[in-house]
C-alpha cells in the first residue's frame, strides 16, 4: 500500500494549524510528509531564477519542474496554517521564502 503513504502522512499535518505557538512541531510534521514525497530540499533551496526565453528547453522544462514541485509544497504549508497567517502569503510566496518569514517570525 505504498500509495496510500502521502495520505496517512499528510494526516499528521491535519491534526494542528500553524499558530505560531506550534511552529517547531508543524515545521517537524511537514518536513516529514515533505521527505516521504521527496520534497524537503524545496523547503531549504530558493526556487532557481526563470531561464530566459532562449534557453534551451530541458531548462525551461527542469525550471517548470521546480515550480510544480514548489507548489505542491506551498500549497500544503498553507493549509496547515491559520487563516491569519494564511493571509500573510496569499501572494504566491515560494515555499522556501515562507519558510524564511516564519522562522523570522517564530
Amino acid at each position: 500500500m505504498p500509495s496510500n503513504q502521502p495520505f496517512t502522512l499528510r494526516s499528521i499535518l491535519e491534526k494542528d494549524k500553524l499558530n505560531g505557538t506550534n511552529y517547531v512541531n508543524l515545521i517537524r510534521n511537514l518536513r516529514i510528509v515533505f521527505r516521504a514525497k521527496k520534497k524537503e530540499e524545496i523547503l531549504d533551496t530558493p526556487l532557481p531564477e526563470e531561464p530566459a526565453d532562449n534557453a534551451l528547453t530541458t531548462e525551461k522544462n527542469a525550471y517548470k519542474r521546480a515550480c510544480d514541485a514548489d507548489l505542491e509544497v506551498s500549497c500544503l504549508m498553507l493549509a496547515c496554517m491559520e487563516s491569519d497567517l494564511q493571509l500573510l502569503f496569499d501572494n504566491n510566496h515560494a515555499a522556501h521564502d515562507m519558510i524564511v518569514v516564519l522562522n523570522d517570525m517564530f
